[in-house]
């Protein structure tokens, strides 16, 4: 049995995209820690039978003094406890944990989940990161990607080239948990986009696609967003903004939730117009698994989720009038066509994207370390 390590940026993440993973390693008999910063969720990771132990990460800053710290907490914690191995998410975990683990003798498993803009910006930030991720890829023991797009790019860079390596379908869904759900046939078409409240996650192309269409339709059709505000990212959209929005009328803010599924049976079709660097978002996955249509665009980490025409549709990254016209489709379509495309998302989910896949590829992925 093995001391294992599971990090990310927030206890938020491990606790929603990462449970059952932990749930499985501790049926296991495994002895797990989960490594964040302390928030709302720690005692929900504890909870699950998990030690918890607090690292400051500046998840989103770009301060050196910050970062060596948190270099210097992970290399602590680790030479401290003596893991067997780390499972490692998030851009910054990949980085300063994989390089305390190795000066400490600890093995590294490191999950890249789409690397944002890491590799399309060319600020000095971005240089050093492309840098540090060189350096620190090297020294993992085992990296899985969640698209084939971002292994490509690893190739080309020639980061980690003699690092073990696999395919993930993202992080999956749990098909236990999100099921067939229709939407109510009441003559409204209602779209839903859940992510980080971010610009670069297309939400000002969803803004305007809504605006366009409301004109055109009134209050037959409705624009939802859900996930966190005015959070610490350049491309992040304001409060100020999104009450603007709101008193518009073009959208309806939902907040937060720990109980998406709720919010996601009452939708007929779920949006993500992304031009980031995505892995393969959860939101998409998970909507797939609930017999919800999908909308997103031919972009890193999307296009996986579609299959044009069959179970949604592909629009072009960026662009307002594709974005328009994909939503437009759905809502001239009847509700049984909607569910007909539905019931092919929760196939593809089934065949290509269940969570227990990821699960099996972790434990067979200790068990080789």
């Amino acid at each position: 049995m093995y001391s294992i390590a599971i990090t990310a940026n927030t206890s938020w993440y491990l606790y929603n995209f990462r449970k059952n993973t932990i749930l499985a390693m501790l049926d296991k008999g495994h002895k797990v820690y989960a490594i964040a910063p302390r928030d709302t969720y720690s005692k929900k990771l504890e909870a699950l039978g998990c030690m918890f132990i607090n690292i400051n990460i500046d998840s989103g800053g770009t301060n050196p003094i910050n970062d060596l710290c948190t270099l210097y907490d992970f290399y602590r914690v680790y030479k401290e406890y003596r893991f067997d191995v780390s499972l490692n998410f998030t851009p910054k975990n990949n980085i300063y944990s994989t390089l305390a683990a190795k000066v400490v003798g600890v093995k590294a498993i490191n999950n890249i989940a789409g690397l944002g803009t890491l590799f399309i910006n060319e600020s000095v930030p971005s240089k050093i990161a492309r840098a540090l991720y060189k350096y620190s890829q090297s020294k993992a023991d085992f990296i899985f990607f969640q698209n084939e797009d971002d292994r490509a790019l690893f190739k080309s860079h020639r980061i980690a080239q003699n690092v073990k390596s696999d395919r993930l379908p993202g992080s999956g869904a749990d098909l236990s948990r999100f099921i067939v759900s229709p939407a109510p046939d009441d003559g409204v078409t209602r779209f839903l986009l859940i992510a980080r409240m971010l610009f670069d996650k297309g939400i000002g192309q969803y803004v305007e696609a809504a605006r366009a269409l409301k004109s055109k339709y009134g209050n037959s059709v409705e624009f939802r967003l859900l996930g966190f505000l005015d959070v610490d990212n350049p491309s992040a959209v304001s409060k100020a903004q999104m009450n603007a929005w709101v008193d518009e009328g073009v959208v309806n803010y939902l907040g937060t939730s720990d109980n998406v599924e709720a919010e996601i049976a009452q939708v007929d079709c779920m949006v993500l117009p992304s031009y980031y660097r995505e892995g393969v978002p959860k939101s998409l996955l998970e909507a797939g698994a609930m017999g919800k249509p999908i909308v997103t665009t031919d972009n890193v980490g999307c296009r996986e989720t579609i299959d044009n025409g069959v179970n949604g549709f592909i629009c072009e990254p960026r662009s307002t009038k594709s974005l328009t016209d994909a939503l437009d489709k759905i809502i001239t379509m009847s509700h049984s066509e909607r569910l007909k495309l539905g019931i092919n998302s929760r196939r593809k989910i089934e065949n290509e994207f269940d969570e227990k896949i990821v699960i099996k590829k972790y434990l067979l992925a200790l068990k080789s370390l």
